[in-house]
């Protein structure tokens, strides 16, 4: 469950959605869903988790880079387990991290094996901390660090911000060549870009969007599933289970029949 919230300040405001830690106070067995952005995980309290996806259950490192989710994955959690979590803008992944960032997707990568010494010397710094505030503190002293390291085009990653905002606010079905002659560019050079900076096509990254505001209405039940594959813009009925099935192996009434 989603415990504290805190906003990102200064330079990273642009580039952070903001920080939360997610609690469990009992053993717990998840659905993880896709939400469009590039997540780093801290567990603060050295608890096991494990992830599954298929008939892969990997562990979970204490440092953990979270690509993005196109396939159903659930986690195993201990009693007690609670991490402290940055939730990157969809467009800023790859300004943190030296690897491509469609290495991420769907993947659990270690940080230790992205950073090495640099990983070791923050963590240590992080947990040595007494307060939740103070770990936040020292997270962001190390993401302004990458930050201001980074080597990347900003000029590119601004031009990713404007993509991502539009293919968001596309209310109907996604038309990638609409996109393409409303910014001026070919296709070809925003599907690259996207693999470059988001990591997952523009295509991918319009149903994830679709998917998560599916999942807002399902949760509210308060439409119809009809409705609400109409209000997110799917074909029909049939379309919109089995999209929110693809990324969640639950059909949406399995879902709301979920404790």
């Amino acid at each position: 469950m989603r415990d504290k919230v805190f906003y990102p300040s200064g330079v990273l405001s642009r580039y952070v959605k903001y920080y939360w830690t997610c609690a469990h106070d009992r053993d717990a067995l998840e659905v993880m869903y896709p939400t469009g952005c590039v997540e780093l995980c801290i567990d603060i309290t050295d608890g096991a988790t494990i992830r599954h996806r298929g008939s892969q259950s990997v562990p979970v490192p204490r440092l953990e880079v979270l690509g993005h989710w196109t396939i159903p994955t659930r986690a195993t959690i201990k009693k007690g387990n609670t991490c402290l979590i940055t939730r990157f803008q969809p467009f800023a992944g790859a300004l943190f991290f030296p690897n491509p960032i469609a290495e991420f997707t769907n993947e659990s990568i270690d940080l230790f094996d992205v950073l090495n010494k640099e990983c070791s010397e923050f963590y240590n710094r992080l947990m040595e901390q007494p307060l939740l505030e103070q770990k936040v503190t020292v997270l962001e002293a190390f993401l302004v660090n990458r930050l201001e390291r980074a080597q990347k085009n900003q000029e590119k990653i601004g031009l990713v911000e404007v993509l991502c905002h539009s293919i968001s606010h596309q209310e109907d079905s996604f038309d990638m060549r609409r996109l393409a002659a409303e910014t001026g560019f070919s296709v070809r050079y925003i599907q690259k870009l996207f693999q470059h900076y988001v990591g997952i096509s523009p295509n991918s990254f319009h149903s994830v969007q679709r998917f998560n505001k599916s999942l807002q209405l399902v949760r509210s039940a308060d439409m119809s599933l009809t409705n609400i594959a109409y209000e997110c813009g799917y074909y029909d009925q049939a379309h919109f289970i089995r999209e929110f099935k693809s990324y969640t192996g639950l059909t949406p009434s399995q879902l709301i029949l979920q404790p």
